[in-house]
């Protein structure tokens, strides 16, 4: 596998993470609910710095076991993989639905874009998520890992905004979708945990064979 293959495969595991439900999309409906689009483009702003904070964390910590334990790498990367097929396996079991979008708390584009940020960074969640995303894709023979995290942790932000952004400039219509149409929000959940059960599956099968 080259590495246009394994950035194919990184979005397509990151658009899963992404498209699920969750608290950020509806922090970023409610705001857009409450207060417009700039406040929802705010909300979305604040969730994509979190994001940024995280990718890089995320490169970070991978690079210091690339450099110093070498040896740890193909645990985490086997670790990671597992987490991440249970993940998905629980999404394809589980029925996702949205009963309702609650009103935003932040009076300014501005507050709305620190609680964005303030709420994605204390999530513990996703610090697991990148432990257990980023070592099946930065790997040495790419290049430097901080280019690759670079490259990986733009893709995360502009993936975010794509998804919030549009949320936020179509609240009406996206709350409608989520809370009207049960099965969509359901078939969208169990879409996401097929993604990624697959690509987990298949870089667990890449690890395995260049360990």
């Amino acid at each position: 596998m080259n590495y246009h293959e394994n950035l194919w495969l990184f979005f397509t595991l990151l658009f899963g993470i992404i498209i699920v439900p969750g608290m950020d999309m509806l922090f970023v409906l409610a705001n857009s609910l409450t207060g417009g689009v700039k406040r929802g483009l705010a909300a979305t702003g604040g969730i994509m710095a979190g994001g940024a904070v995280h990718s890089a964390y995320g490169a970070a910590g991978v690079g210091v076991l690339v450099t110093m334990l070498p040896q740890f790498f193909n645990v985490l990367l086997f670790a990671g993989v597992a987490y991440m097929i249970w993940i998905g396996i629980s999404l394809i079991r589980s029925s996702i639905t949205v009963e309702a979008v609650g009103p935003g708390t932040a009076r300014s584009g501005w507050r709305a874009f620190r609680q964005g940020a303030v709420t994605c960074l204390v999530n513990p969640k996703a610090y697991i998520f990148m432990f257990a995303v980023y070592p099946q894709f930065l790997r040495p023979e790419y290049g430097p890992i901080w280019m690759q995290g670079l490259i990986m942790g733009a893709m995360t932000v502009v993936t975010q905004f794509a998804i919030y952004g549009t949320l936020a400039m179509t609240a009406g219509r996206s709350r409608d979708l989520l809370v009207a149409n049960p099965d969509v929000t359901a078939f969208v959940g169990r879409f996401a945990g097929l993604l990624l059960v697959a690509v987990s599956a298949f870089s667990l099968w890449q690890g395995w064979k260049s360990a």
